[in-house]
């Protein structure tokens, strides 16, 4: 089986995508196209210019418009009536057309919910599935080569009962499942973001292979299944100095910890120890005080090959421009490609 890499780069991470990178890539998601009054726009994004070399580079490289994003609403609005998901589904394949890509990707943050602060209602769930249908079918009246249609999926149970993924996987090509910021926003108990397994002694139990197991109990195929690695950390302060950190409760939520570049240039330098969860397959750094959760080329090893053991599509990471080392990317591609 071939094995998808797919990036998601936001726009101002685009020029950084080098001939190497594109190599070495499946896929490519722009991040992010908005939604408007029903109408997918593009208005916004820069650098689209780049999409030219990175075919020259790599010219079976697939480049998508993922649409959405955390925060971004209007799609609750826009799939509520047959005329919105008609004037969403015509200007996701009119930005195909213009842009000149291989199809779109929607990272609708979350049907059902709004605690992004966006609009949501509770017919979203079936209105998901008619969304996605009308894309599907817009897209498939385009000319050319058969386009593609992806989301970014929640990783956890409440994703899978916001929506019907029974239903939602028959018009898709790839189930992206965000298994990255499984906690930290809205946890105050340190453990992993990205972890592959469960650990024994975490309160919640969640991982990389829980999220593949609900997904395909909900009726997703495996090989639709692409998993999530995560090229940042997420950090907690404040930590008490008990099992280095891990499964610790503290004073407030996990926030935003650092790129993975900038942890493996410096944070090693800066007094914290790196130590490995067998059980987890998962990385954190402590330094008595801050723990900090990340991916590094050891846990991504352990994910490609879980993945290949279970027949899966293959593995996406968000954002692009966090690992300029590209050592990540590089044991991605050295475990799945060569």
């Amino acid at each position: 089986m071939n094995h998808y890499i797919t990036a998601y780069a936001m726009d101002h991470s685009m020029p950084i995508v080098n001939e190497t990178d594109c190599r070495m890539l499946t896929h490519l998601n722009i991040a992010f196209g908005l939604v408007r009054d029903n109408r997918v726009t593009i208005a916004h994004l820069k650098n689209l210019d780049c999409i030219a070399s990175w075919r020259k580079w790599n010219p079976e490289l697939k480049v998508l418009l993922s649409v959405g994003g955390w925060g971004a609403g209007g799609f609750s609005e826009a799939a509520f009536t047959e005329t919105g998901r008609r004037i969403f589904a015509e200007t996701c394949a009119d930005a195909v057309r213009v842009i000149g890509l291989d199809g779109i990707d929607l990272d609708w943050e979350y049907p059902c919910y709004g605690e992004a602060d966006i609009g949501c209602h509770k017919a979203d769930r079936k209105n998901f599935t008619m969304l996605l249908k009308e894309v599907r079918e817009a897209l498939d009246k385009m000319p050319g080569a058969r386009k593609l249609l992806t989301i970014a999926a929640g990783a956890d149970q409440y994703y899978v009962d916001g929506t019907e993924m029974d239903q939602v996987q028959k018009y898709l090509d790839i189930v992206q499942l965000m298994t990255y910021d499984m906690r930290g926003g809205f946890q105050i108990l340190t453990g992993h973001h990205t972890n592959l397994y469960n650990s024994t002694g975490d309160l919640f139990r969640i991982s990389t292979e829980s999220s593949v197991r609900m997904f395909v109990n909900a009726g997703v195929p495996k090989e639709k299944i692409v998993i999530g690695a995560a090229f940042y950390g997420r950090m907690w302060k404040n930590v008490p100095e008990r099992n280095n950190g891990l499964h610790q409760m503290t004073g407030g939520t996990g926030g935003h910890g650092a790129h993975y570049d900038e942890i493996a240039e410096k944070f090693l330098a800066q007094g914290y120890t790196r130590y490995w969860d067998d059980e987890a397959k998962a990385p954190w750094l402590f330094n008595g005080t801050n723990f900090l959760t990340y991916d590094d080329p050891e846990s991504i090893a352990c994910k490609c090959a879980y993945l290949k053991e279970q027949g899966l599509a293959g593995i996406m990471y968000w954002e692009h421009g966090a690992d300029k080392t590209r050592e990540l990317l590089g044991t991605m591609y050295k475990c799945l490609k060569e």
